[in-house]
């Protein structure tokens, strides 16, 4: 609706001694209806309106020959023909620039306004149409026709219906816009005649000058009220929209000013208080930068971030993104160090003291530090301890981090499987944090730590990502001087960070992760190395515990050796550490219920605390059978002896496996039985013999899988001794992988090996000539008692472990062939 017409209407109607009277009764209307319409009026152009009939419009009028017309008719009868421009741009506009069809008006009032124009209010009377100009000087002056109004409006159901409609549409919209005075509704409910209301509501609607003329010429008003109810319809929509447009903008402009205004009040309370503000937060933070030893790159981004930071809302969640950014940046040990310990007596002794053996890990430490000494400013090599658990790979770490006075991180892999965990979230994530190699930096405060990156053999890997490959930058030396986190964004130097990774299997770790580390090899601990720790670190460690005094428990070195043996099958010393604590709670008990004890335990004492054993050793068996021999093998948790058992009976020369072997077990005892036939003549063995005869090959412990090459020599010797029945030489053991070519390989798991069968009283051992080099690693005193004999050729080995003579009831092998011979 047209607001400044809506005003006029309002202000004529309120006021009691108006003379005007805007709104048409049906009589009234019924009058204008009659009258007649000059042959020539004088035609004043309106620019941006049109005139209907019944309605009651201002207009001011500012050209010369408007004012004069004007004032002529005034002082006339006050009747004027009133017709809207085509072109509203038109300033002067001609007879054939003005449109056809217009109003018959009545001067009702005229006005002089202080700015020289005049404002006159006229009513419409009829519409007309122009046929012919009289006069163009000094006003256009015209000859007119009757437009031919129809006299009778209808009264039908569906017309009356489309008032109502129009009626109530325009109260809708007088509601929903601001700028209309809800008076207007009062002008509209109190229109009576319905042909009225379509022109009133045609004249004060919010449409373009075009539309509104053509409204003005349609003959039929059902025609009409369509057409108004329509456009009443799309600008109805258009208002509530506008509407909804402005309301959420309000409201999110009314929730902005409350938040600044709340702040504003917090900010005032925390400085009453004593609290800090939000700007003293800021300076707090640019004091500590002041303080830190970063880069240029690093101080150019916290001045950066922090500038941004004071320009926003601290109610604001960037805020907190940021100031938690800040404050990483300043936690960060840039360019800190500690001064590392080169005292290399005092390394070794620290090491010393808190591991007992591992000499090949306590070599390559020294070394590092030594070559640190001189050169000080060496890159740290990544070094990965691997081998069973529970032999002190990861304490390992702490021990080394107090040698070279430093500061201990530790990480554990284990079961990670987000690339996030290492290179960290970006900050646009919602509870983004930087990955765990920065946060532990952060929590170590230096940038040389010794870091264990415990389990890297146990890495994940899922639609997360590939963490193991996200370690490939931080473990290689030519690239971890910039590492590159998600949060943080700007480079880290890793460089000097002393990597120590640990592992139990090192062919799960991907081959280009396996290449960037130094591999340090921390076997299992023989039954002399696990008494002497349970002696030095882990008694002490839990008579402390139980609060228990030195003097009130005392383990030999028989009794513990029964422990280790009996109660615990590890290549560590864990279930070890847990018999030790059974024993010493039993004592507590004993010291608090004051009852009577042995304070050295003896054997008896530790089968009634600890109950009856739960494995048990195989020790050497006698030479009296023929096809049984003692080989020796890996597993992991240490070395162990295995009985390789042959037996013969009649059949076709079928040969049958069983013990649970794998494959290459199976390939083995193959290889041995197609030796001995090609090389029976060596052996004094008629081949016809492997024709008449089943062979059954058994490995003991069916349960337990096994499987490997060095066996091998074992199974030989084992077929040669039930096909000749010689007796294999007492106390001996064997291992080595054999080939049909007769040559015997090196196998792996020597020092273990052998601490098994001196365990088990074995003399003797044989071995491959390449497996010399590792007798040479193990120390002398662990050796002795022993003998060793290296081979080359498989024949050797038969020489070396079958002796001349048989045994006792022997199996007559050649016996079928004596009958065959018959």
């Amino acid at each position: 609706m047209t607001e400044k017409n809506i005003d006029f209407l309002i202000s004529g109607l309120m006021d009691e001694e108006s003379e005007l009277i805007p709104l048409l009764s049906n009589e009234e209307e019924e009058s204008l209806n009659a009258e007649q319409i000059p042959d020539e009026l004088p035609i004043l152009p309106l620019r941006n309106t049109v005139l209907f009939p019944g309605v009651v419009i201002p207009i001011t009028v500012g050209r010369d020959k408007s004012i004069k017309l004007i004032t002529e008719a005034y002082k006339g009868d006050k009747i004027i023909g009133v017709v809207s421009q085509k072109n509203i741009d038109v300033e002067d506009p001609n007879f054939d620039e003005l449109n056809k069809v217009g109003t018959v008006a009545n001067i009702m009032k005229m006005l002089r306004m202080p700015d020289g124009n005049t404002t006159v209010i006229i009513q419409g009377k009829r519409r007309f149409k122009l046929h012919s100009m009289v006069q163009d000087e000094p006003y256009f002056r015209a000859s007119v026709k009757d437009f031919g109004d129809k006299k009778d409006v209808p009264t039908d159901k569906k017309f009356l219906a489309l008032v109502d409609s129009l009626r109530d549409l325009s109260l809708q919209i007088i509601k929903a816009s601001p700028h209309i005075p809800s008076e207007a509704g009062f002008a509209i409910k109190n229109i009576e005649s319905h042909s009225f209301l379509i022109n009133f509501v045609s004249s004060n609607m919010n449409a373009e000058v075009d539309f509104k003329q053509r409204l003005l010429e349609l003959t039929d008003i059902k025609d009409r009220a369509n057409t108004v109810l329509g456009h009443l319809t799309k600008e109805l929509q258009m208002l509530e929209l506008k509407n909804q447009i402005q309301s959420k903008v309000k409201v999110d402009i009314d929730q902005q000013q409350r938040e600044y205004f709340l702040n504003q009040q917090l900010k005032t309370i925390q400085e009453e208080l004593g609290g800090s503000s939000t700007d003293k937060e800021i300076e707090s933070l640019r004091d500590r930068a002041e303080d830190k030893k970063w880069s240029k790159e690093v101080g150019e981004t916290f001045s950066k971030e922090l500038d941004k930071l004071s320009r926003v809302n601290p109610a604001a969640a960037e805020y907190s993104v940021t100031l938690n950014y800040l404050e990483l940046l300043l936690d960060l040990p840039w360019g800190e160090f500690t001064k590392d310990s080169f005292d290399l007596k005092r390394a070794q002794k620290i090491l010393d003291r808190d591991h007992y053996g591992l000499d090949k890990v306590k070599k390559r430490v020294m070394e590092y530090l030594a070559v640190l000494k001189l050169k000080n400013d060496m890159k740290s090599p990544i070094m990965c301890l691997y081998g069973p658990p529970g032999v002190g790979k990861t304490s390992l770490g702490k021990s080394i981090a107090e040698a070279l006075g430093r500061k201990y991180v530790r990480m554990s892999l284990g079961g990670m499987r987000d690339e996030a965990e290492i290179r960290g979230h970006r900050k646009t994530y919602i509870g983004a944090m930087p990955g765990r190699i920065i946060q532990n930096l952060k929590k170590a405060k230096s940038s040389n730590p010794i870091y264990v990156l415990d389990e890297i053999d146990k890495l994940a890997r899922d639609f997360h990502g590939d963490p193991s490959s996200a370690l490939l930058e931080v473990l290689d030396p030519e690239q971890n001087n910039a590492f590159y986190d998600n949060y943080v964004e700007i480079d880290y130097d890793l460089s000097n960070v002393l990597f120590i990774a640990t592992a139990n299997n090192i062919s799960s770790i991907q081959p280009a992760l396996r290449d960037r580390m130094e591999f340090i090899e921390i076997s299992g601990y023989t039954v002399e190395e696990k008494i002497e720790i349970a002696l030095r670190h882990l008694l002490p460690k839990q008579i402390e515990a139980h609060g228990l005094k030195k003097s009130q428990i005392s383990l030999g070195k028989k009794v513990l050796e029964k422990v280790i043996e009996n109660y615990t099958s590890e290549s560590g010393v864990r279930g070890l550490e847990k018999n030790i604590a059974g024993l010493a709670r039993h004592i507590a008990k004993c010291v608090a219920t004051k009852e009577k004890y042995n304070v050295k335990l003896t054997e008896a004492d530790v089968v009634k605390i600890l109950g009856a054993p739960r494995f048990v050793r195989d020790r050497y068996l006698s030479n009296g059978v023929a096809g049984v021999v003692t080989g020796l093998a890996w597993t992991s948790v240490g070395g162990e002896i295995l009985f390789i058992e042959t037996s013969l009976s009649r059949g076709k020369g079928k040969l049958t496996l069983t013990g649970n072997l794998g494959d290459v077990m199976k390939e083995s005892a193959t290889i041995a039985l197609a030796y001995l036939k090609s090389h029976a003549d060596d052996l004094d063995i008629d081949p016809r013999v492997f024709d008449h005869w089943d062979i059954h090959l058994h490995v003991p412990q069916g349960a337990t899988p096994k499987d490997g090459p060095s066996a091998g020599i074992s199974m030989l010797t084992a077929l040669a001794s039930v096909f000749t029945q010689r007796k294999v030489k007492s106390k001996l053991a064997m291992t080595g992988e054999i080939t049909l070519r007769g040559k015997v390989l090196p196998v792996g798991g020597i020092r273990e090996k052998i601490l098994a069968a001196k365990r088990a009283g074995i003399k003797d051992i044989i071995l491959s000539k390449d497996n010399e080099k590792d007798i040479k690693e193990i120390k002398a005193h662990y050796l002795k008692d022993l003998s060793f004999h290296y081979v080359e050729k498989m024949i050797e080995v038969v020489q070396l472990a079958l002796t001349n003579q048989k045994v006792k009831s022997p199996v007559e092998v050649e016996k079928p062939l004596q009958k065959v011979a018959k």
